[in-house]
């Protein structure tokens, strides 16, 4: 059944027995009857066939002769004629028995513990994983209503489920959330020093907008080119974001310097024609220039050409979206935005109170980034309020000289706490607050420094021209050392990618045989199992009923899922939970969870519903509150998942059984796909020709 769903190239099973009809020959019978052991062999394959004998026409009819001779039963195979003495059939429980019984097997599976049946899909080449497994989904929830049940002495009712052991989807969607976030917290970044470089609220807004019509118009290519949304493709709209930008920052500053210099005298459309004009020609020449650099990555083949055509493709996509975003639709808006007109003050009146109430709305509802939205509401009401010929209330000049900057610093104290909120540097257990006071540091720091250059440019330029020889000394040094460190990197093809499982891959004695495998694979599952992070372990012995596997009984694949740091929901982001006054997480049954990672109160008046261990509750069970906190899967002590790899490590040392480097599953299949090999080690034999080597 699950051969029949759309991308599944093959199925092999894995574990458990197959059942069979076992012929026990009696050798002293043979001898007895004069019977060879051939004999037998033939006539037990024969028969199991149907045979056909033409037709025979009957009464003007023609039928067709048929002979059925499938085994149905133990006694077809028992009654089978072998020979004949005397005119005495000698058949084959006469000469042995005939029973059912379990095959030989060369594979085992064990789940932390207990041997279970499996099964191992492979997707067909070319075919989408995502949507391959979204199919074999389908398939096993239409199974699932035929699959057989027990009732036990007690009345339960003890169902056979089907129930996944390694499933990518979890991965995938976790590593486009985590690319999403990314994305997110650059363009917070981005749009953020465009702020302050730019100093101008509407410019800043005019360019940041030039980036989702450009994502957006990149997606759109990506749809109709048949280009899959994967985390290689997303990265190159990620690397093009600094390019696009730029690109608007150069013709909105250009416009802004036109403007401020005519003081009035042209229209402004005429005027914005004339900034676009005059920078157009170097930003189309910028950019075919960056693109043109990307074309030999289009020519690559092979793994490298299937991993890097992707990120050709979106960067090419971003930075073409990025100038016809900026010399067709930045100028009209440019021109609109900046254009002069007499605006009734009721109607924006009117508009900002709206504004305030729907920050209100949003703040009630739990965003808190509707503060800024009141903020702004309010600052722009006190300012139609001041021009109001009505009302007595009258502002500073100061405050008035002032208005831009205000909204530019009302604008990046916005910036700055969405951009703590998604990224939380110091980690998802400390406060917004001082994840918000860091993030300010960072910020501070590094716009602080860009602003003095910016600031002190002219001045660093002089003393450049005036000091040649001295000042070509420095780039020369960044040269040599870059050089130097170059050279001494290590090299890969590509990095490994945090796949939020390991493969676990000892070995045991050659000549050990199927009981010792089980024995020893069990052993490994439980002591993974045993440790708080880990959410499932099954260990495999042996090999599938597949070619793609011609692995050894001593050879272990114990495939081992961890849980995430911070638990995430079925899109793979991280989620909140609800918690009560006192610190702890609530369950949907009413029970407690400690928080190991932080200090709760009042324990001794709630010792009664609190859970003894922490990480022991279904994940599930938790219940989701956008108020709430993140919770963290991992011990305090737990760090990365190198830390969880080493109390693998400690705990699967067993005497008989080798150590395992670390492997996660995806990564090693590529290298025995690649390669051939199938152990974790391997020695390169090169010579000038085959017939020397």
């Amino acid at each position: 059944a699950l051969s029949s769903a759309s991308g599944v190239s093959e199925v092999a099973s894995i574990g458990g027995y197959v059942q069979e009809y076992q012929v026990d020959v009696d050798p002293e019978l043979l001898r007895q009857y004069n019977i060879q052991l051939a004999e037998v062999v033939k006539a037990v394959r024969q028969s199991n066939r149907d045979i056909g004998a033409q037709t025979l026409e009957i009464n003007k009819a023609e039928y067709l002769v048929r002979g059925l001779g499938y085994v149905k039963s133990v006694d077809d195979i028992a009654n089978t004629v072998v020979a004949s003495e005397d005119f005495t059939s000698i058949r084959i429980k006469d000469i042995a028995r005939v029973h059912l019984g379990p095959s030989v097997r060369r594979g085992i599976l064990d789940k932390e513990g207990a041997e279970v049946v499996g099964g191992v899909v492979v997707a067909r080449y070319g075919a989408n994983p995502l949507e391959v497994i979204n199919n074999v989904k389908d398939e096993i929830s239409k199974l699932s209503s035929g699959l057989p049940s027990k009732v036990l002495e007690d009345g339960r009712t003890s169902q056979l489920t089907i129930v996944p052991f390694y499933d990518r989807t979890e991965l995938i969607k976790e590593t486009l959330g985590t690319l999403n976030e990314a994305l997110t917290m650059e363009i917070l970044i981005t749009v953020l020093v465009i702020v302050i470089m730019v100093f101008n609220l509407r410019a800043s807004l005019l360019i940041s907008g030039l980036l989702p019509v450009a994502v957006l118009m990149v997606f759109i290519s990506m749809k109709y080119f048949g280009v899959d949304a994967n985390i290689v493709a997303l990265s190159g709209i990620a690397i093009a974001i600094g390019t696009m930008v730029d690109v608007g920052v150069i013709l909105v500053e250009n416009i802004i310097r036109h403007l401020e210099e005519d003081e009035g005298k042209l229209p402004v459309n005429t005027i914005v024609y004339n900034a676009s004009s005059e920078v157009s020609g170097a930003i189309v020449t910028a950019v075919l220039t960056t693109i043109i650099s990307f074309i030999p990555v289009f020519t690559m083949i092979g793994a490298e050409g299937k991993l890097f055509r992707p990120l050709a493709f979106t960067k090419t996509m971003a930075l073409t979206a990025s100038i016809i975003i900026a010399l067709f639709l930045i100028p009209p808006f440019a021109a609109f935005i900046f254009k002069k007109r007499k605006i009734r003050l009721y109607p924006r009146l009117i508009l900002n109170i709206l504004l305030i109430v729907i920050g209100i709305t949003a703040v009630i509802m739990g965003y808190w980034v509707g503060l800024a939205l009141v903020a702004y509401g309010l600052l722009t009401t006190l300012y139609i309020i001041h021009d109001l010929d009505n009302f007595n209330f009258k502002l500073n000049p100061i405050f008035l000289k002032r208005k831009n900057a205000l909204n530019v610093l009302l604008t990046i104290v916005t910036i700055v706490f969405l951009l703590a909120s998604y990224w939380r540097p110091l980690g998802f257990d400390r406060s917004v607050a001082i994840n918000l006071l860091f993030v300010c540091l960072i910020c501070a720091v590094i716009l602080g420094s860009l602003w003095a250059l910016r600031y002190y440019y002219t001045d660093i330029l002089k003393w450049a021209l005036d000091h040649k020889l001295t000042f070509i000394m420095i780039p020369i040094t960044i040269v040599t050392l870059g050089t130097i460190i170059m050279l001494n990197t290590g090299k890969e093809f590509m990095p490994s990618l945090n796949e939020g499982s390991f493969l676990l891959m000892p070995t045991s004695m050659p000549h050990s045989g199927v009981e010792e495998n089980k024995r020893v694979v069990q052993q490994l599952d439980m002591a993974v199992a045993a440790i708080p992070e880990i959410s499932t372990v099954v260990g495999k012995a042996g090999r599938t009923e597949s070619a793609l596997d011609p692995a050894p009984l001593s050879m272990y694949e114990n495939i081992i899922q961890y849980y995430p740091e911070y638990q995430r929901n079925e899109h793979g982001e991280r989620q909140r939970y609800k918690v009560n006054d006192d610190g702890y997480f609530v369950l949907a049954n009413g029970k407690l969870v400690a928080n190991p990672n932080s200090p709760v109160e009042n324990e001794e008046d709630q010792s009664a519903a609190i859970l003894d261990d922490p990480w022991s509750f279904n994940r599930s069970a938790l219940v989701p509150d956008k108020d709430g906190e993140y919770f963290r899967n991992w011990r305090p002590e737990i760090g990365s998942p190198d830390d969880i790899w080493d109390e693998i490590v400690t705990a699967t040392r067993l005497p008989g059984v080798t150590s395992a480097p670390k492997l996660q599953p995806i990564e090693t299949r590529l290298v025995m796909l690649q390669t051939g090999m199938r152990a974790p080690m391997g020695i390169k034999v090169k010579g000038q020709d085959l017939e020397q080597i």
